[in-house]
């Protein structure tokens, strides 16, 4: 991993990040009533997300109304307290904003100016960094997003509602040092229909930093599953302390960026970070069971599944299909990911050649025949989740088939909102079958677009319950 920097830990050993998290007022320093303003957005999303704290405005030159608020025209002048500043002002009067947030008792601070130690500015940087230690106070960036979090409705990222689609609530929590990776990735989850807990992005994390942030969602009791895309480490002691922890309490999916040379370089002009060596990086996720993703496809992939499904440390993997060729595809996919096809009990093929038509032929994988309704899905399903051969299942269902409509995509959920073993569903397709993806996935069934997407998942999720020691105990 990365050297160490020399950043010291005077302010925490790890930096609480509850009033940057969950404020109850909330200071917006550069709040403007110029929509081309970074800080008109964020002050629109304060608004649109229905934050229920107390809000101020401040801008030096306007102590009028903006957007419905009266405005200040410094921290100093608001006579009450403030938990959180937003400051999205330009690099240079950074420090002096924060050294007035400083002296005013602010809690916690985000800067999501640009313009430090990623363009060369060190020096600049650096004095948030004296600052921060001079008032013990915690502050994210500079060069971020932000924080959203969707319980105390706290939304600092500058990215306009009508252009990025905003996740529900749900049980996974997204750090990114990067904001372009973070604001993608928040999209695309949205999309996908599952929803987070919170999302963090901290740029250039002169302050707080990946240690900080994992600290926190090991103990944020909404964070089931803890996605991160990090470029480096600059406390790397530290980092194995938490590390040491967190997987034995919840899952952490980890994406790491800089992994070749010109990556690196990449990374330290972006977010100014030490991006180490990846064999380095990689030996500490493998020794704490860490899930690495190789892509964004995976960190989604992943997440998902370790968010809605319960654990299982067995390889044995049932195959349910309304196609032939899928399932000879998903043989393939669970073998080249080191999983194995389940074989069926005596018992468990009595009672399907009974419930299936003669054209089906009872054996692993399950090929229903194009013609499966959900009265076969259901029969399926049901017998071969109770065979003590199967420890979980992956189930291929074909939405563009004669028998397989919202019914079919009914029986699925209501398997897995009592599921006592893993269930993944892989349906492949056009708008039909979109739509009855996002019934799913909206449901917390893990919905994939091909076997090896679903087969990847699935050796995830085995592999870290079993890195946990992993007792068959109810874990949902």
């Amino acid at each position: 991993m990365a050297a160490e920097t020399g950043k010291d830990n005077d302010i925490r050993e790890y930096a609480d990040l509850t009033p940057i998290m969950k404020p109850s007022g909330v200071a917006i320093i550069g709040a403007s009533r110029n929509p081309d303003k970074v800080g008109h957005v964020i002050m629109q999303n304060y608004i649109d997300v229905g934050y229920s704290g107390r809000l101020y405005p401040v801008n030096l030159n306007d102590e009028g109304n903006i957007m419905g608020f009266k405005a200040y025209s410094s921290i100093s002048a608001i006579k009450r307290p403030v938990d959180l500043a937003v400051i999205a002002i330009p690099a240079k009067g950074v420090p002096k904003a924060l050294e007035e947030c400083g002296k005013a008792k602010v809690k916690g601070a985000i800067v999501v100016s640009g313009g430090f130690a990623e363009i060369g500015e060190r020096q600049l940087q650096e004095e948030l960094v004296e600052i921060s230690r001079k008032y013990r106070m915690p502050v994210m960036g500079p060069n971020c997003l932000g924080v959203m979090d969707m319980r105390s409705r706290v939304d600092t990222l500058f990215l306009p509602t009508f252009k990025i689609d905003k996740p529900g609530i749900g049980g996974v929590s997204f750090a990114s040092q990067s904001g372009a990776v973070g604001s993608s990735v928040l999209d695309m989850i949205a999309q996908e229909g599952f929803g987070i807990a919170s999302f963090i992005s901290y740029g250039n994390a002169a302050v707080v930093d990946e240690v900080d942030i994992l600290d926190y969602l090991m103990r944020d009791k909404h964070t089931k599953v803890i996605v991160f895309y990090m470029e480096g480490v600059k406390r790397g002691k530290e980092f194995i302390e938490v590390a040491r922890k967190v997987t034995k309490i919840k899952p952490v999916v980890i994406m790491k960026g800089g992994i070749t040379e010109e990556g690196a370089k990449a990374a330290s002009s972006h977010t100014a970070s030490m991006a180490g060596s990846h064999e380095a990086y990689e030996a500490v996720f493998r020794q704490f069971g860490f899930t690495e993703a190789e892509g964004i496809g995976d960190m989604l992939n992943f997440a998902k599944i370790l968010d809605t499904q319960p654990g299982t440390t067995g390889k044995r993997i049932a195959i349910i299909t309304n196609g032939g060729g899928t399932g000879v595809l998903a043989t393939d996919a669970l073998y080249k990911n080191g999983l194995e096809i389940a074989r069926l009990s005596k018992g468990s093929e009595a009672v399907l050649k009974k419930a299936m038509p003669p054209i089906v032929n009872v054996r692993m994988p399950l090929d229903m025949a194009g013609d499966a309704d959900d009265v076969r899905f259901d029969k399926a399903i049901s017998t071969i989740s109770s065979d003590p051969n199967v420890d979980a299942l992956m189930v291929i269902a074909l939405f563009q088939t004669p028998g397989a409509d919202s019914r079919v995509a009914a029986k699925l959920i209501s398997y897995n909102a009592a599921a006592a073993k893993p269930m993944v569903v892989v349906s492949p397709g056009g708008s039909y079958t979109e739509v009855h993806k996002k019934m799913m996935e909206s449901s917390g069934v893990p919905v994939y677009e091909s076997p090896e997407d679903a087969a990847r998942s699935l050796r995830a999720l085995i592999d870290y319950y079993t890195y946990r020691g992993y007792n068959g105990k109810k874990n949902r």
